[in-house]
């Protein structure tokens, strides 16, 4: 099956499967961990509810997802959509990766299989320098923390590297893909991304060389505009902010010269959500497709900040604004 008029029937039905209003807020509601398991256990997540899933519902989340990309792999019309939306494992298993190289401890327990390159490819990889699987500018990426780690460099710049061509890596397969909506929702991230980095920097005065590093350049607002901040006041950062392009959005978001950043992080995933708005009306295109992943990946969230959330004593106050939102 390699078109979107066949492929959207079948997302329909797997829309179908996706945790409805009512439960989340059960669950909210629920007085303790075993009270979330009786929820769980009457939707697809069944399965899961092993005698170790108290202590191992991670894994089986990130299972549950492994096991949608697979599902769609054979079905979907362009398989760079299920890269880019599984694109956070493969970095993340490659920051493990050279961090486990460098330090010689043992990081197993913390990789993610993302359904495209193997953790031997991806080990391989980190240790030649080399490979035949992964992209070219991701192989430049590893080379490139190589050589930065032969001067003896610290940690924190291995995260830089890898989330600066993270970034670059997905507006190019965005762009790569064609499609506009996803463009819209990947540059929104970006955007956020940026804006996100850039406040803290500015806040904690850091130099203009750091956040030169650190910001990519991919976005939107152009770089240059966050950089002329390096020295500027936060008061002034946040001016800035409440005249750019996100000036509605962000407005709630600043209180008496202070950024909610935890709101921005919703407000990030709650932009791509948007981006994918008219995902109901589309039956030949891609838009239920992506409108489904992204309500996956969401739905996957909002079920750790669930469990965790119970297991550490959050309250319903607590969850309920931590919860991303999705059409279900």
């Amino acid at each position: 099956m390699r078109n979107y008029h066949q492929l959207n029937p079948i997302i329909r039905l797997k829309e179908m499967t996706l945790l409805k209003p009512q439960e989340v807020e059960q669950m909210i509601a629920a007085q303790g961990f075993a009270e979330v398991e009786a929820v769980l256990q009457q939707t697809h997540y069944q399965r899961y509810l092993k005698p170790d899933f108290h202590e191992r519902f991670e894994t089986y989340l990130d299972e549950e997802l492994l096991k949608t990309i697979k599902e769609l792999a054979e079905l979907v019309p362009d398989q760079e959509i299920l890269r880019l939306y599984m694109m956070p494992f493969t970095f993340h298993n490659l920051k493990v990766l050279t961090k486990e190289s460098v330090t010689g401890k043992d990081y197993d327990h913390l990789l993610i299989e993302d359904g495209f390159y193997t953790i031997d490819e991806c080990r391989t990889a980190i240790k030649t320098g080399t490979s035949e699987v992964l992209p070219e500018k991701i192989v430049t990426t590893i080379q490139e923390v190589r050589e930065y780690l032969e001067g003896g460099a610290v940690l924190q710049g291995i995260d830089i590297i890898y989330d600066r061509r993270y970034l670059h890596e997905q507006r190019r397969l965005a762009d790569e893909i064609k499609i506009p909506e996803l463009q819209e929702a990947v540059i929104k991230m970006i955007d956020l991304t940026n804006i996100t980095i850039a406040a803290r920097c500015v806040l904690q005065k850091r130099s203009r060389s750091f956040m030169e590093a650190v910001l990519v350049s991919v976005g939107s607002i152009p770089k240059e505009e966050f950089l002329a901040f390096a020295d500027a006041s936060y008061s002034d950062f946040l001016a800035f902010l409440l005249e750019s392009d996100y000036q509605e959005v962000l407005r709630p978001l600043i209180h008496e010269q202070v950024i909610d950043f935890a709101g921005l992080a919703l407000l990030q995933d709650n932009l791509i959500t948007e981006s994918y708005g008219q995902a109901q009306t589309d039956a030949l295109g891609p838009l239920p497709l992506l409108a489904f992943l992204n309500a996956k990946v969401l739905e996957l969230q909002n079920l750790r900040i669930l469990l965790v959330g119970k297991r550490s004593g959050f309250t319903e106050e607590q969850l309920r604004e931590r919860m991303r939102h999705y059409d279900s």
